[in-house]
């Protein structure tokens, strides 16, 4: 029987009274008494989740940068400045995505990056990354020292600068997507980033293990409420943010998962899956099987769930179908909601159903553009 791995902020989750279950092989809280409590902490203040299971990948050398161009489907070209952040899916020969992860720009002369990315799919990113820096001058370093924080909410700025005075004049330079290295406040391996996966504002922040009960235990009596991956899942959810695995994986292209604004397409840069990618986008489209994602609304009684079946037309000559990537209640819209993947050819006259209960019964489902949610307010009408 495997041990589950813990994170430097274990003993916190204990003495916060966390409910921990095994996520990816990590012991982590899905909740400390009440999801819909913290849900609501981070629409409306603050709260913090331990994302210290991610995986930490610092990159050195040379051919950093031209690696990292091989690798990903975005490019980080576009990182013009130290400490900016590119979200990017990895992709198979395929166009598959094996994973999408954020990486950051280290230095100015683009030799030094950092990346983090997914802790369930570690083992195929780190033989990827492996695979591809085979042919290029380029040096990996897993980071798995390091703990990681993140402070999400309204609020949730507001009360870091509270609990870190000395790190005020950081929090208001930095912008969103863009880290800053707290080595001259805090000492070394600090790191600090306007990023999330709530929909809300905040930051993640990176710090050594051994300092993070203390970090934890600051922001506790700043008033930042501790939150679980339960609250994580519908925060992310509200915001119409993928989660690998679900909403998408190795059979799925990013165009059917939201994710083509992602795809830097306009230059010649030969990126693995590229050639595949493009030419499966066309196919799809001449046959009619191209699909997309969109956001499903349950305006009567009951809870959408991911594998459903979505009905278009049902009954109709022009019946067509789709699945439920994620589904869940959500705690700030009282009603049931859903990602899922639809032909692309769907539009407002259509008609869209599910079978509950799989009885047969069909309910009338609302379609809607993603997020739901955003910065605490509804986003649709």
């Amino acid at each position: 029987m495997s041990t589950l791995q813990r994170t430097p902020f274990y003993q916190s989750h204990i003495d916060a009274g966390g409910k921990l279950v095994d996520f990816s092989g990590w012991e982590l809280p899905i909740h400390y008494g009440s999801q819909i409590d913290e849900h609501e902490a981070v629409r409306t203040d603050a709260g913090m989740f331990d994302v210290s299971h991610m995986v930490i990948t610092d990159v050195a050398g040379k051919e950093s940068k031209a690696w990292l161009q091989k690798l990903l489907a975005n490019d980080v070209a576009k990182l013009k400045t130290v400490g900016k952040a590119l979200y990017s899916a990895m992709l198979n020969e395929e166009g598959g995505i094996i994973d999408d992860l954020i990486v950051y720009l280290m230095n100015e002369a683009e030799t030094k990056y950092r990346i983090v990315s997914n802790a369930a799919t570690r083992d195929k990113d780190l033989a990827q990354f492996n695979k591809v820096a085979a042919e290029f001058d380029v040096e990996l370093t897993e980071r798995p020292e390091l703990a990681m924080l993140a402070v999400q909410g309204p609020q949730a700025v507001a009360k870091l600068k509270q609990a870190k005075p000395e790190w005020t004049e950081t929090l208001d330079t930095i912008k969103p997507f863009v880290g800053a290295d707290l080595t001259d406040i805090e000492g070394d391996n600090w790191f600090v980033a306007r990023t999330g996966y709530t929909g809300e504002d905040g930051v993640e922040v990176i710090l050594p293990g051994e300092q993070a009960q203390a970090f934890y235990s600051l922001l506790l009596e700043n008033g930042i409420k501790p939150a679980g991956l339960g609250a994580r899942d519908t925060l992310r959810m509200e915001a119409g943010m993928n989660l690998y695995g679900h909403d998408m994986d190795e059979t799925t292209s990013p165009y059917e998962c939201n994710m083509g604004w992602t795809l830097a397409l306009k230059d010649e840069r030969d990126f693995i899956g590229r050639e595949a990618l493009v030419n499966k986008r066309k196919q799809s489209k001449e046959d009619g099987t191209a699909m997309k994602q969109v956001g499903l609304l349950l305006e009567t009684r009951g809870v959408l769930r991911e594998g459903m079946t979505v009905t278009i037309n049902q009954g109709t000559d022009n019946e067509q179908t789709g699945t439920i990537t994620s589904g869940t209640f959500s705690p700030s819209l009282k009603q049931s909601i859903a990602i899922a993947r639809v032909p692309a050819t769907l539009s407002d006259e259509d008609s869209v159903q599910v079978d509950l209960r799989g009885k047969g019964k069909f309910v009338d489902l609302r379609v809607l553009k993603l997020p739901f949610v955003r910065n605490g307010q509804k986003q649709f009408d």
